[in-house]
């Protein structure tokens, strides 16, 4: 095991988690829906434990965790989609922002994982810490997509 490796992708998943909280602390302040701000506060505490877990895990290991988003690319378009569907205020708009997303942080845990199935740079611990995470964090896209759909469906 490659500790600066195995510190580089615990830092891409800080990261993930930086972006998403920072999104729906966005979102949280741009809608009035009750439920959704239920749920975004949720997916913020889901992520605050999720980054806590990793910042924790990159110091044990001796390494400094990141403390910023990716403010570039996929996921800079997404939150920028995000503040953009939550000025109108658009139910559908902000879920689809969501879950588009959801699923750039499913994604990278998926990346995570895979990456370490061909190269083995995470031990059990990390390993298994990374897999519980991703359970939290797909579940939380589930619920996104639900709603979106949801949507869709009555329209």
């Amino acid at each position: 095991m490659n500790n600066e490796k195995t510190i580089d992708v615990l830092n891409t998943l800080i990261e993930i988690n930086n972006d998403r909280i920072e999104g729906y602390e966005t979102a949280l302040d741009e809608t009035e829906e009750s439920d959704l701000q239920i749920l975004f506060s949720g997916f913020i505490e889901t992520s605050e434990k999720c980054k806590s877990e990793l910042i924790e895990e990159v110091f044990r290991l001796g390494g400094t965790p990141t403390e910023g988003t990716k403010t570039s690319g996929k996921i800079y378009r997404l939150w920028m989609d995000l503040k953009s569907a939550l000025t109108g205020k658009d139910r559908k708009l902000i879920l689809n922002s969501c879950e588009y997303g959801e699923d750039v942080a499913v994604k990278t845990y998926e990346k995570a994982m895979q990456d370490d199935d061909d190269d083995e740079e995470l031990g059990i611990e990390q390993r298994s810490m990374i897999a519980a995470q991703f359970k939290l964090i797909k579940n939380d896209h589930d619920k996104v997509k639900f709603l979106r759909d949801s949507l869709v469906e009555h329209e």
